[in-house]
């Protein structure tokens, strides 16, 4: 009996051990691995200013399908920034590195589906940076004739992209969130600019770009006039009252003014001269307030509301230069940096 109770706790034992064994295989990923490719970056001037701006993309692929979730660029043992990949595996940077050398990889963050993995560095070397806390941007421009140039017919509306890179240096020392607001100048009559958002915030140790839409608007020339207004129940025109009114009272003055007093053997008697120019006064402010009155049917409200406003003209013709500004405050000094494009109106 001893030698069965043995027996089984042997097997028991056996049992347990082969399944400890076998937990760590069982907890193992069993994504599939991942291919991540940063692009050779490439180093331009900011325009209108002295920037370097530093722009790459990142590709992520694998065997099994198009990977999903976030990709973490550094810049050596600096973590600079995120950005979700799209659709297709992809995203991109841009960053205003400080003065030296940099040496910029791309990290692909797990899944349940997929495998980390890491780019080969690339290395970049930025001299003679600007001193500016950020540098502003415009791109993708649509509809568009030419490089840096948005072309629209009077009533089109047109979109672009306003990027905001702050300077690394800038960032580093950044406690709280700083706020860029943008703004635009040099459009034409009947054109306007809207961001979304109008003002972009960037956050301690942010090194990328920070986004907001654009959408500039011109418009065609109306052609609507405002329909006379009506007077509810009433069939006469309300100029024809502006008229007779004022001509009935002018009349019922002059009748009163000209009342004269018989005495008993029909002699005309005047009430003495102070009456006579009492009387003449009266006749002259009575004819000043009837005049009034008549001019009311003249007065700039009422030919607005019965004529109608003036047709809004289109948005003129012609090539404009249209200056983006982004501004912020550190408290003590306002901190501003402009970029152009150019907005043709044919």
């Amino acid at each position: 009996m001893r030698g069965i109770v043995r027996r089984g706790l042997r097997l028991e034992l056996v049992a347990g051990l082969g399944i400890a064994l076998a937990m760590p295989a069982l907890a193992a990923p069993a994504g599939v691995a991942t291919t991540t490719v940063l692009t050779a970056p490439q180093t331009t001037q900011s325009n209108a200013q002295t920037c370097s701006l530093t722009s790459f993309s990142v590709s992520v692929a694998s065997a099994a399908g198009v990977p999903a979730g976030t990709v973490n660029i550094e810049d050596g043992t600096v973590s600079l920034a995120s950005a979700d990949l799209d659709s297709s595996g992809k995203t991109s940077f841009q960053f205003a590195l400080k003065d030296g050398a940099h040496s910029l990889s791309a990290v692909y963050a797990s899944n349940a589906d997929f495998l980390t993995s890491s780019s080969a560095a690339a290395s970049v070397t930025i001299s003679n940076q600007c001193n500016s806390e950020f540098a502003v941007t415009v791109s993708n421009l649509t509809p568009t004739s030419a490089a840096n140039t948005l072309t629209l017919t009077p009533g089109q509306a047109g979109t672009g992209t306003i990027s905001v890179t702050p300077l690394q240096e800038f960032v580093s020392k950044l406690t709280t969130p700083a706020f860029v607001t943008i703004s635009c100048s040099g459009l034409p009559d009947q054109a306007s600019c809207i961001y979304t958002p109008e003002s972009v915030e960037i956050l301690p140790d942010q090194n990328a770009a920070v986004t907001s839409s654009m959408v500039l608007q011109t418009y065609a020339q109306s052609t609507a006039l405002a329909s006379p207004a009506t007077r509810p129940g009433k069939g006469s025109s309300p100029i024809a009252w502006a008229f007779l009114l004022p001509g009935a009272l002018g009349l019922g003055g002059l009748a009163w003014g000209a009342r004269r007093r018989r005495g008993p053997r029909g002699q005309v008697f005047i009430r003495g001269a102070v009456r006579h120019w009492l009387n003449r006064l009266s006749l002259v402010a009575l004819v000043c307030l009837v005049t009034l009155l008549g001019t009311t049917g003249c007065n700039p409200r009422y030919g607005y509301e019965h004529h109608g406003p003036i047709p809004n003209p289109p948005t003129p013709a012609g090539t404009y230069t249209v200056t983006v500004t982004a501004q912020s405050n550190n408290g003590v000094t306002a901190i501003t940096q402009n970029t152009t494009f150019v907005l043709t109106v044919n």
